[in-house]
């Protein structure tokens, strides 16, 4: 995703994202060579932005790295739904950390959405910043409780929070937990504004610049480029999934997962506010003022990444899905995300890891990264000014304790990538006519896995489909034309080239000998 928009005649609407669709696209320069900075941060998403923002704000000089063009990655594909509300969540913060690190989380979220509201006030930002109620609501009577239980519980958390019977969507629903002002708005439009304050006095904006490895040094950080290398004191991963994950363990704490969004126009008014099911296969409902009407953005029929090869027909069940709600006029647009999930549902917002305190990391949103992306800039430019958060405690990555190692065997798998393989030509061929013009599959070679795509004129090529990250094997994804890795959501495109971390380096070419 995030290149130029094209039809798929097998779906619906434009292969694109509303918000990137309709905002300007951006030209900051490439890294030219080495220099130097206070802070470091890669990563253009809002966790990012936000960071180098504040850190600018209070006087130290940054560096915002993007590997592609920033705001294209994670949060040009959101919902956009500014809420603490994240479906039912308090209810299990509760039971988990306890209600103190809860009310954290709680309050945590609730100044993201009042830090955008008074951003977009102060610098006049027209992003179309809007307040809306939130409703998680039930669609079965056996989830009714359970909605009931999280208003209680986002009560006693000082929230804002209602029961209603009452949920303006024409599908059935058996009440819900209503929170008022709460917000929705155009992410790019808000972020590019703030991303432009930040060049100038001793700080920049890189871009086409991937970031590959940081070097941890006495008193500072190099972080390494594939155009140069940066030198500052502190370095910042908000990268979506951390691209230096070892340290921490990450690869062991999160998992990916993609779900689904069409831009459809209805032919009946949307009723105000924003709205998402609370258990169940993922519904969730907002609109957008788009010239002449609004545009609605259903979201749901998510998957864990790299698990499914057809997800064409994913967002046909979605389409279904809305079609079953409302007299859909027309679909103008279809996109899908990738979201990290923690192994506690609470994103790792703090330093990197234990003796490794002069990186911060920002991950682990689980689909609601507008307020706490937004919060986590705000934690992480106090932790790195040494400053005490009020917040940090609930979101501290340490609170983890087992630190699983990188296998000695992943290591030597992907040294082992790559290389030609001898294939018995009549075998190839019934492979190569298995698979349509435009299409690509794994198949397996005498224990090797191999990655075909055939191109829209028929060429085929070739390449080794282990993931270059920790060695598993990658997918097939037909909506995207991408190689999906299931293990930690690496991406590539149909040629394998990255187009999404942890991975930092291409999938391996692989030469085919028939014999």
């Amino acid at each position: 995703m995030g290149e130029s928009p094209e039809r798929d005649e097998d779906l619906p609407g434009t292969a694109e994202s509303y918000w990137i669709a309709t905002s300007p696209e951006t030209g900051f320069p490439p890294l030219d060579g080495d220099g130097r900075v206070d802070v470091t941060v890669i990563g253009g998403g809002i966790a990012g932005i936000t960071t180098a923002f504040l850190l600018k704000k209070a006087g130290l000089t940054v560096a915002l790295l993007d590997a592609r063009r920033i705001v294209t990655g994670a949060t040009g594909y959101t919902t956009a739904k500014v809420t603490s509300l994240h479906r039912l969540i308090y209810t299990h913060v509760i039971d988990r950390f306890g209600s103190a690190k809860a009310r954290q989380y709680a309050e945590a979220n609730q100044a993201g959405i009042e830090t955008i509201a008074s951003l977009v006030r102060d610098y006049n930002i027209p992003c179309g910043f809007e307040r809306k109620s939130a409703y998680t609501y039930a669609e079965s009577e056996e989830s009714r409780d359970r909605v009931a239980a999280e208003a209680d519980a986002a009560r006693s958390l000082g929230l804002p929070a209602t029961f209603t019977e009452d949920v303006p969507l024409p599908e059935k629903a058996h009440g819900a937990v209503v929170l008022e002002n709460q917000a929705q708005f155009h992410p790019r439009n808000y972020l590019l504004l703030l991303a432009g304050h930040l060049p100038g006095e001793g700080s920049y904006v890189f871009e086409m610049t991937r970031a590959v490895d940081l070097e941890e040094q006495p008193g500072g950080v190099a972080v390494k480029t594939d155009r140069g290398s940066l030198s500052s004191d502190y370095a910042v991963l908000a990268t979506h999934y951390p691209i230096y994950d070892r340290p921490g363990a990450y690869f062991a704490r999160m998992h990916p997962s993609r779900s689904y969004a069409l831009g459809i126009r209805i032919d009946e008014p949307f009723p105000d506010g924003i709205f998402i099911n609370a258990a169940g296969p993922v519904h969730s409902w907002r609109s957008q003022p788009a010239g002449d009407g609004d545009l609605v953005i259903v979201t749901g029929a998510a998957h864990d990444t790299g698990t499914v090869t057809d997800t064409r027909a994913h967002y046909r069940s979605l389409e279904a899905y809305a079609r079953s709600v409302y007299p859909v006029g027309s679909v103008d647009y279809h996109w899908s995300a990738q979201d990290y999930i923690t192994a506690d549902r609470v994103p790792y917002i703090g330093p990197l890891a234990e003796g490794h305190d002069r990186i911060f990391v920002a991950t682990g949103f689980g689909k609601w990264g507008m307020a706490a992306g937004t919060a986590a800039g705000m934690i992480l430019a106090d932790l790195i000014r040494g400053r005490t958060n009020p917040w940090a405690e609930v979101f501290d990555p340490s609170r983890f304790r087992e630190r699983p190692e990188f296998p000695d065997r992943v290591r030597r798998k992907l040294e082992a990538a790559g290389g030609p393989i001898e294939i018995d030509t009549g075998r190839f061929e019934r492979e190569i006519a298995a698979i349509p013009p435009g299409e690509g599959k794994i198949v397996e070679f005498d224990g090797q896995k191999v990655a075909i795509v055939r191109d829209e004129h028929g060429g085929v090529h070739t390449l080794d489909a282990t993931c270059m990250h920790m060695g598993c094997t990658v997918a097939w994804n037909n909506a995207e034309k991408s190689w999906d890795c299931p293990c930690h959501g690496s991406r590539y495109d149909a040629s394998g080239k990255v187009i999404g971390s942890p991975t930092v380096r291409d999938l391996k070419g692989k030469e085919v000998v028939r014999r």
